[in-house]
């Protein structure tokens, strides 16, 4: 391991206000990295992660955009770089609607193509364009299980998250040796967000288990801080459950 110290590094994270974003934040924060705490609609929550990481010690900043909006989107890497040089870039934030290919209207379609998988293109961009010379960087795409076992729940969420693997594997090329391009692809993590029912979520997870929020923290960690000889790697936190 490079055993690299996050004590000086700025991290911004997509979606950090409110549930697995939030707890990555923590995590980063924990490392001793500032956190640029990103959020689309959750001012509160994004002040009360804030507050958890300024009580750890840690700093951390607020900054608001819409990713379904690329203007917006233009708009956060330059507003990052405010506080300082970015070493890295998590592409966290996603919405996750219970759709099928008969109920996947064209609006949820593009909805779910623009924040799923657009702007974290357009973040990444943005990100090595910025790249100060030498510097050297790394981003994150956070992946579900799903994305590489696509099923037919789910369908624009899982179409998207999909894409955003192949993205994670051609950036990688495209953006070394300089910035090394990585995906955590997560299972059953939290209850789902739209409600789902939780009856039968871990029966196909080997594991039999749901994750611990510290292992997510401790996956993410070491893809900030390992060898910056892996690249293009999608690591499953997700208790074995894309092997059934």
């Amino acid at each position: 391991m490079s055993g690299i110290n996050l004590a000086d590094k700025i991290v911004l994270i997509t979606g950090a206000a409110r549930r697995v974003g939030r707890a990555l934040a923590l995590s980063v924060a924990q490392a001793g990295a500032t956190v640029i705490i990103h959020h689309s609609r959750s001012p509160t929550e994004a002040e009360e992660v804030r507050a958890e990481i300024d009580s750890l010690g840690s700093k951390a900043y607020i900054l608001r955009a819409d990713l379904s909006e690329p203007t917006q989107v233009a708009s956060l890497i330059p507003q990052a770089l405010v506080y300082g040089p970015l070493y890295a870039l998590i592409n966290s934030a996603a919405i996750f609607e219970p759709l099928t290919i008969s109920s996947t209207d064209i609006s949820a379609w593009e909805r779910h193509l623009a924040i799923n998988l657009t702007a974290p293109f357009l973040l990444s961009q943005a990100f090595f364009t910025n790249l100060a010379p030498g510097n050297e960087g790394r981003i994150i795409n956070i992946l579900d299980w799903r994305a590489l076992r696509p099923s037919s729940d789910h369908l624009p969420y899982t179409i998207s998250k999909a894409a955003l693997a192949a993205l994670t594997r051609s950036m990688a090329v495209a953006l070394a040796p300089r910035i090394t391009v990585n995906g955590l692809a997560f299972g059953a993590i939290l209850p789902p967000s739209d409600g789902a029912e939780l009856k039968g979520i871990i029966d196909n997870v080997p594991a039999n288990r749901w994750a611990n929020l510290d292992e997510v923290g401790q996956a993410l960690i070491f893809l900030l801080t390992g060898p910056s000889y892996i690249t293009g790697e999608i690591l499953h936190v997700d208790g074995g459950r894309h092997l059934i």
